[in-house]
């Protein structure tokens, strides 16, 4: 019996480091770019704010902010929806990326969620597999010795790219409509998660929406407390249990929301990380507190820990900020 005990540990143990090691490209070190940043296919993205890229920025580095690949907003309309397929990858291609390139976002600062969100529209142009996150963006570079340059000494950042070529098949499924989230609410094996601060999802402060509250039976999962004090990823054990702690199932189909649609993806990483299937409504709270006819649910969850107050948290109060202040 005891062996038997013994070989099922061992192919649990293996299924979970398989499990992980399938997400760990998702994330590159410090030490991987410092390696890998002469080589010709490596696109180097720079999430911030414009000033900050003029002043420093990894050489060879691009500027991109999640609004650039997303619907130009109109009056009244949501904020943040992803580009249709053909004009999210003609931007990229603007960008020189091609179906040969490899990717890495970071972010200037502590911009964590804009960062995650490019990387989603990433994937769901067809590029997820060939894109990572810096884990612990420029900071984590400068403090380990890495070069940066402003504007004026970085020609590489002022060349115009030979613009890409993408044929790679797009992933527009990743992102789930009204609908989906009103046909699943008590679907059992997804799981539809409420990344905001909690204050937000019981209602307490109802931030710049129409009403307050969250989503029937939605998981309360504040997305930075998937992330480190020091703006890094946790560990794939530590996410494991922040999941669990908010009722996410092994095996369950994670469908995020948010404000409107950016914190989301910090879930949305972390999830497809650990191997669930993830997928994002776009339209988030934005879109489904605006209909008065449908549903809302308040209270305190006691599960999560509270939040942190990182910047992040101030996209709630004006999200028409959500691309200049994270």
């Amino acid at each position: 019996m005891k062996n038997v005990l013994a070989s099922l540990v061992l192919v649990v143990s293996s299924a979970a480091s398989a499990l992980f090691a399938s997400g760990a490209d998702m994330l590159v070190t410090t030490s991987w770019l410092a390696e890998h940043r002469g080589e010709r296919n490596l696109v180097l993205l720079h999430v911030g704010l414009p000033a900050d890229f003029e002043k420093e920025h990894i050489p060879g580095a691009l500027p991109v902010n999640p609004q650039d690949l997303a619907i130009p907003r109109t009056e009244g309309a949501l904020v943040l929806q992803l580009l249709p397929p053909d004009q999210l990858r003609a931007k990229l291609e603007g960008l020189g990326i091609g179906d040969d390139s490899r990717v890495v976002v970071y972010f200037a600062k502590d911009w964590v969620s804009p960062t995650t969100r490019v990387y989603f529209c990433l994937d769901a142009a067809g590029l997820g597999e060939n894109t990572s996150i810096l884990d612990g963006g420029m900071p984590a570079w400068k403090a380990a010795g890495g070069t940066v340059v402003a504007s004026s000494g970085d020609p590489a950042s002022a060349i115009q790219r030979k613009p890409g070529k993408i044929t790679v098949k797009p992933q527009p499924e990743l992102v789930v409509d009204l609908d989906f989230v009103k046909a699943n609410l008590t679907t059992s094996g997804i799981a539809i998660v409420d990344s905001r601060n909690t204050k937000f999802f019981d209602g307490t402060d109802p931030g710049a929406m129409p009403r307050a509250g969250h989503i029937p039976g939605a998981h309360s999962l504040p997305f930075d407390t998937l992330v480190t004090d020091d703006n890094r990823m946790k560990s794939p054990s530590e996410t494991s249990k922040v999941l669990e702690a908010a009722g996410i199932k092994p095996g369950d189909t994670v469908v995020s929301y948010c404000h409107i649609g950016q914190q989301a993806t910090v879930v949305y990483f972390a999830a497809k990380r650990l191997g669930h299937k993830a997928l994002l409504y776009d339209g988030s709270w934005d879109e489904w507190s605006r209909k008065p006819e449908l549903p809302i649910e308040k209270g305190a969850v006691e599960k999560i820990a509270a939040d942190k107050n990182t910047p992040e948290k101030n996209v709630a109060e004006n999200p028409n900020k959500a691309i200049a202040k994270p």
